[in-house]
């Protein structure tokens, strides 16, 4: 391969990355209508935290790297609320035939994440999440700051740098 070919592959790429992986929009959260775990309605813009900020996490039950993710954040949510007051939603879009497993999946892993159903695929469309685990980071006017696509172990620091360095000064 030629050295041109090479810089524009690696150009590409890291466009790529910029725009999709780590992306900086100050788009808002749109509102949309949601279920609670107990089936009460929730609007997605009164998930948002008017104290920090929020992360939106999409997942499923039948995803691996998601519960992963979720499971390595849960070991530090603690001392990140402690430290930022930041609040995690858990956004679920397993659909109506698998609802049934997330009361169980969630109280057996022990999590104190805010647990939301998005069963008919609404949010998700509206935040163009095309493939899980897909997280946001949002502040309290409701603008998404940051978002990542995947999980790999340590992903969970790269979060925390965000958050750390977006959130207000306590």
């Amino acid at each position: 391969m030629s050295v041109q070919k090479i810089l524009l592959v690696s150009g590409a790429i890291f466009l790529l990355h910029l725009s999709v992986f780590s992306q900086t929009s100050f788009r808002k959260l749109p509102d949309i209508d949601l279920k609670s775990l107990g089936g009460e309605a929730v609007k997605s813009t009164s998930l948002l935290n008017q104290e920090g900020l929020t992360v939106i996490n999409f997942w499923a039950t039948w995803c691996k790297p998601c519960m992963l993710e979720l499971n390595a954040i849960q070991e530090l949510y603690g001392a990140w609320q402690k430290e930022t007051k930041v609040k995690i939603v858990a956004v679920t879009i397993d659909d109506s035939r698998n609802t049934s497993k997330v009361g169980p999946l969630v109280n057996g892993k022990g999590w104190k994440y805010q647990i939301i159903l998005d069963s008919n695929g609404d949010f998700k469309r509206a935040l163009n999440v095309n493939n899980i685990p897909h997280t946001f980071v949002v502040n309290s006017k409701g603008d998404i700051l940051w978002q990542h696509n995947s999980y790999a172990p340590g992903d969970e620091d790269e979060l925390y740098e965000i958050i750390k360095k977006n959130s207000p000064k306590l």
